[in-house]
């Protein structure tokens, strides 16, 4: 009986001592990049605020009450009401799950298409690297939220059309990441090895290639979260993002903020502090994540 108490007891001492150093190493994290930390913080926020809006006493945000129509903020409505009679803070915090949803969705969609067509195009070379070159050169001509507008008008507003919309401007640029990472080691020697002992074509791009691309493809994709956050906002301003009656912080900000804006600030005020403080603190921890990760901008060598 001895014996298997001790082992556990050793198996838990591990995962403490794990715990210690992760522990420690985000007290460090906070200690070198203070404002990294303060966008890890705010990020987290958000999340949390998307994941379970109950804790923050949101109520339902597409209830209507015509007797509550554009009241300015109280002890009954933090953040006052719309033209509708809704909650402003409850659709402020429901909002957050479309932001932070589209944000990541988008971004992992644009990290994994552009992470498989760098490597193809790095490993193949020749034409297949000449064909995905020039049409990466074509997305790239054209301006991210021109290129969102004109996709979402082709296929219509919708929660998955707003995520193909915003995924494919961040596509051109995460492949030349890639690329350019995965040619350096195309031809080193253990690259040279893999081929030797039989490696194919997929087993050499993501078991030897992809793992050298993973660093600065996570610092591309984090810093690139705060402007999928804003394109959402904007486009929904516009009105060609997540329709109604989703509770989209840029949307709060379209036509009727705008027309009551001098009598009635808060309508447009609070959506637009929310906007701000997420594409803030997910570029605060984007280029915390960046300097950290980056040996150059370490310091060493």
């Amino acid at each position: 009986m001895a014996w298997p108490q001790a082992q556990e007891q050793r198996l838990m001492a591990g995962i403490l001592a794990k715990r210690r150093r992760w522990l420690a190493g985000l007290v460090r994290f906070a200690r070198r990049k203070p404002l990294g930390a303060l966008g890890a913080v705010v990020m987290l926020l958000f999340a949390v605020m998307a994941l379970a809006p109950g804790l923050f006493g949101a109520g339902n945000p597409n209830v209507q009450d015509a007797a509550q129509i554009l009241k300015p903020p109280s002890s009954a409505h933090w953040f006052g009401t719309d033209n509708f009679g809704r909650d402003m803070y409850s659709r402020i915090v429901y909002g957050a799950r479309i932001s932070v949803y589209v944000g990541l969705a988008s971004t992992v969609i644009a990290t994994l298409v552009g992470l498989v067509l760098g490597l193809v195009s790095a490993y193949y070379s020749g034409w297949v690297d000449n064909l995905v070159q020039r049409l990466m050169d074509i997305l790239f001509t054209l301006p991210p939220l021109v290129l969102a507008l004109a996709i979402v008008t082709m296929l219509g507003p919708s929660m998955n059309n707003v995520l193909i919309a915003i995924s494919i401007p961040r596509i051109p640029g995460t492949v030349r990441l890639v690329r350019s990472v995965a040619l350096s080691v195309n031809h080193t020697q253990y690259m040279e090895a893999a081929r030797a002992l039989g490696a194919g074509p997929l087993r050499q791009m993501f078991l030897h290639m992809a793992p050298n691309c993973l660093a600065p493809l996570i610092v591309y994709a984090t810093a690139g979260l705060g402007t999928a956050i804003l394109t959402e906002a904007s486009l929904s301003f516009l009105g060609m993002g997540v329709p109604p009656p989703a509770p989209s912080w840029g949307r709060m900000l379209s036509v009727e903020a705008m027309r009551y804006f001098e009598i009635l600030p808060w309508l447009a005020i609070f959506p637009g502090i929310a906007i701000s403080a997420a594409v803030f603190g997910a570029n605060l921890f984007g280029d915390a994540l960046r300097d950290a990760l980056d040996p150059k901008l370490r310091g060493r060598t």
